[in-house]
């Protein structure tokens, strides 16, 4: 893809990562369907060692204190895992695990909860095991994680649930939500599918129709009024455009949290306030869009973040282009910008699975 010149807006603003998805392995115990990471039986011995790791914390920390996901992969596979989250929360980090939960036992979450992580997350993707365990690949899969998730209960470690939606769990999610409460979660997180690792495998009749999703984010929003706890759409920029319809039109305002692990303001935030470090220390929008800003081996992270240009090119919304470029919702939607890479090979083409029509002509 050709580089798009940078245009400065009217004044300087400082572009902060709040939010920091570390691939800290590729290496999982499990083959689901729609990962983006290709993941792999074993450990690669491209994976950043201890010490590399360390000094990307550090990086990190030079340029802000950001909420650090240790992810994967399989994050629990790693044998120093717990010393690198105490590492990032002595370093004033805020620490998330992002698992599985197959491989946690009583054991594992009290480390965890001892080294400084503050919360995680465990991906349930159906309502039963007959229905997880297919997208997972895995026979008891489903039993594994519920048992994973409660070893974090006793531990005393605040857990979220993240679903992933699919033609085969979209009339389940009423069900996966009531699930996550009856469990105690203190969050529920939707993700929309992006096409790059093995989600470019998904057959079509997986594939949910922009329209589908359009009503997904509907029911989504009604259901954040009444759950009682945090619902967050990611994936799904097109969500906070809804947002705002649907609370002018309910006569209720919208309110940001910007910080925190439960923090809700814009949609698409790759390289804005929001990036993703590959196992092998590639630096990248997110970790669904490849178009790499360099490499924690050979620049520090806090060079990266300020200075690369595909991050200077997002941070520049009157670039976007397509139906997108003159949206009225573009500032808080923004279109999913590894959506549009996937489709397109364009980073700043037009989110493909938004059926909203702007009110500004094209």
């Amino acid at each position: 893809m050709a580089t798009h010149p940078h245009h400065p807006s009217d004044g300087p603003r400082e572009f902060v990562p709040r939010l920091v998805f570390w691939e800290t392995t590729a290496a999982c115990n499990l083959k689901c369907i729609h990962c983006r990471a290709s993941a792999t039986d074993f450990r690669s011995a491209d994976d950043l060692t201890t010490e590399e790791s360390f000094r990307l914390i550090d990086g990190i920390a030079a340029a802000a204190k950001p909420i650090l996901v240790l992810s994967g992969g399989e994050p629990l596979v790693r044998p120093d895992i717990f010393e690198i989250s105490q590492y990032a929360d002595s370093k004033g980090l805020k620490v998330a695990l992002a698992t599985n939960g197959t491989l946690v036992t009583d054991d594992v979450a009290i480390r965890a909860r001892e080294s400084g992580i503050q919360r995680v997350s465990v991906s349930i993707d159906g309502k039963d095991a007959a229905t997880h365990d297919s997208f997972r690949q895995l026979d008891g899969a489903f039993d594994a994680a519920i048992r994973g998730i409660e070893a974090f209960k006793r531990a005393g470690l605040p857990f979220q649930i993240n679903t992933s939606v699919a033609n085969h769990n979209k009339d389940q999610l009423p069900a996966i939500l009531d699930l996550a409460l009856g469990l105690g979660a203190a969050a529920f997180h939707l993700f929309l599918l992006v096409p790059v690792g093995c989600g470019l495998e998904i057959s079509a009749e997986e594939q949910i129709s922009p329209r589908e999703y359009e009503q997904i984010l509907n029911w989504f929003y009604d259901a954040s009024r009444t759950a009682g706890i945090s619902l967050k759409a990611t994936c799904a920029p097109h969500y906070y455009r809804i947002l705002r319809q649907r609370a002018a039109k309910d006569g209720v305002r919208v309110t940001t949290q910007t910080h925190g692990m439960d923090a809700v303001t814009k949609g698409c935030l790759a390289g804005t306030g929001v990036c993703f470090v590959s196992h092998r220390g590639e630096v990248y929008p997110c970790g669904y869009l490849p178009v790499s800003a360099g490499n924690v081996r050979e620049t520090p992270f806090a060079e990266i973040w300020k200075d690369a240009e595909v991050f200077r090119v997002l941070r520049d919304d009157s670039l976007l282009e397509g139906k997108c470029g003159p949206c009225e919702f573009k500032g808080v939607c923004g279109g999913c910008r590894a959506r549009a890479y996937g489709e397109t090979g364009n980073y700043l083409g037009e989110e493909p699975f938004c059926v909203y029509q702007p009110k500004r002509a094209l």
